[in-house]
């Protein structure tokens, strides 16, 4: 079988296990945040917490839950690597410096798992289970959170209400994440990951010196980095490392793992709007741009340019030889249009245009499908957006699932599309503007400025994959870094909320012959084009002057 033909039947492969998996897990998560019934573990859990799960909550409120938790979050994986040095289990590593602390601690809260340090030579077992771990599970059930307040906005009408946040929260992380993250870690474990609480130990005999690994719980890590979206490897080499990745039926399961919640999110919404054919829609413009975009990626790193290329049979530098350029190039596509930042491979060491593609996915704005819960409200959002150009187009007031896209909705839209973009570009200007920062580029010339732009358009839009030829443990990066995801996971929650509240106050008007049938081809087609076109125009500029400027060059 030639790699080409591999990598075809591996993406093949991965739309028949996610095509199984939609309705049931689907209808199983709306059937999850419509139930009034609560699990005796959930019980616990809010009394322990002094939270009244029935209490019903408007977008103000909701979203101090959502802040409140998050900055606890923070400060408490902030804390506990602070005092990594006297904890147990620390393995002799010591404390972690405050602003990789800030920069760590912020990392996992906020879903974006960036990692500017070796993770087998600086955290320590009670860091790695008790915060990074944790924090895998409980940001990933913000995101879903605040996708589902957006979902009842649609759904409900003349109130203001959109649910509890911390029924919500609990539930997604006792009914969803846990037991697909213990079915993964047990399947995972079986193909060869390691699960352990073991010490540092000696391997074999290098060039005259010795190898040392250190183990830890690595299998269950790995099931909740990829089920949440998170990203953030026990080891640095992350997925690439065999201890995590060992075998490619394990690198497709990490590939299906993490497109499983957000594609299954649509059917979700589908259900809870009371139309299935509008998830079907929304999937649609999700699955056309991962497919699309995963096919554009094996085309540029199968293409064969001189000698060592065709020998190799593609661009295999940085790739793993047991996995292939066909699945890295999917794992590539699949994380970078996720939120995930989970890598097989190197990143940096792509073809030109095949970094451009990673950023061009991440700067989407990780809605194809997303990550867990941000991809579903991130691509509402711009179903608002194409919604309202048709408007415009044919001269009526738009509409989407009944409710009119007034300025109001339209204002709160167009801010959070902004909001993304501005982080990112500014950051990078400055970034290269100042006399110190460009001395961490391992590269000059376009691929430098590629290595600075993908940083911050991973921190901006939490994904946390990295071209990692970027010295980033330095105090600009791990700050700058810092608050791009702060500000680029929390301000876009503030209007998605407010526009949810929105929504949710309005009454439903009926569809009548000038409607748009946002559950057509047509209103897909023109969601997909509104997301590329909007995306190219904000980024081309930047674009041209990184990955575009080398892949021509090349």
């Amino acid at each position: 079988m030639g790699p080409v033909l591999d990598g075809v039947l591996q993406l093949l492969a991965l739309i028949g296990a996610l095509a199984l998996c939609y309705v049931p897990l689907g209808n199983y998560m709306a059937r999850v945040y419509s139930s009034d019934k609560h699990l005796r573990v959930e019980k616990w859990i809010y009394k322990g917490i002094g939270a009244n799960p029935d209490t019903e909550m408007r977008w103000p409120a909701y979203l101090r839950g959502v802040l409140a938790f998050s900055a606890v979050s923070v400060l408490f994986l902030y804390l506990l690597q602070r005092i990594q040095g006297v904890l147990p289990g620390s393995l002799g590593f010591s404390s972690v410096n405050p602003a990789q602390s800030f920069n760590t601690a912020v990392s996992f809260v906020t879903n974006t798992n960036w990692q500017s340090y070796y993770g087998e030579q600086t955290m320590g077992h009670v860091v790695q289970t008790a915060g990074l771990a944790v924090q895998n599970f409980v940001s990933a059930a913000v995101g879903i959170a605040v996708a589902v307040a957006l979902v009842r906005g649609f759904a409900r009408s003349r109130t203001g209400e959109l649910g509890n946040f911390w029924s919500d929260l609990v539930r997604g992380t006792i009914r969803i994440l846990v037991p697909l993250s213990v079915v993964a870690a047990v399947v995972l474990v079986a193909c060869g990951a390691i699960q352990n609480f073991s010490g540092i130990h000696e391997v074999g005999q290098f060039m005259g010196g010795s190898q040392q690994w250190n183990g830890g719980a690595v299998a269950s890590q790995e099931a909740i980095k990829e089920v949440g979206t998170n990203g953030g490897g026990y080891f640095n080499a992350n997925s690439a490392h065999p201890f995590e990745n060992p075998t490619p039926f394990t690198n497709l399961l990490e590939i299906f793992l993490l497109l499983l919640i957000p594609f299954s999110l649509t059917r979700t919404f589908g259900v809870m709007v009371g139309s299935v054919k509008q998830g079907y829609a929304i999937l649609a413009a999700m699955a056309t741009i991962w497919i699309g975009f995963s096919a554009l990626m094996m085309w540029t790193e199968f293409a064969h340019h001189g000698p060592a290329f065709q020998i190799a049979g593609g661009a295999m530098e940085g790739k793993e030889t047991r996995f292939g350029v066909g699945a890295s190039s999917i794992f590539a596509v699949s994380t970078t249009l996720t939120s995930t930042g989970a890598v097989d491979s190197f990143h940096s060491s792509f073809t030109g245009l095949g970094g451009g593609i990673t950023m061009l996915s991440m700067m989407l704005g990780e809605i194809a499908p997303g990550g867990t819960g941000s991809g579903l409200y991130g691509i509402l959002i711009m179903a608002i957006i194409a919604v309202f150009i048709a408007g415009l187009m044919v001269g009526r007031t738009p509409e989407y699932l009944g409710k009119k896209i007034g300025s109001r909705e339209i204002k709160l839209a167009a801010i959070y599309i902004l909001i993304t973009p501005a982080l990112v570009l500014v950051f990078t200007a400055a970034s290269m503007a100042l006399p110190t920062p460009p001395h961490s580029m391992l590269n000059s010339g376009a691929h430098g400025f590629s290595e600075v732009l993908y940083a911050f358009t991973s921190a901006a839009n939490n994904n946390g994959s990295a071209f990692a030829g970027l010295n980033a443990n330095t105090d600009w990066f791990n700050t700058m870094t810092g608050l791009a995801m702060l500000l680029g996971r929390f301000l876009p929650m503030v209007f998605v909320l407010a526009l949810a509240g929105s929504l949710a106050e309005q009454k439903p008007v009926p569809a009548t012959a000038g409607t748009l049938r946002t559950e057509k081809p047509l209103f897909t087609g023109l969601l997909v084009g509104a997301i590329l076109i909007i995306t190219g125009l904000t980024y081309f500029p930047a674009l041209a002057l990184g990955p575009l400027a080398e892949g021509l060059a090349s």
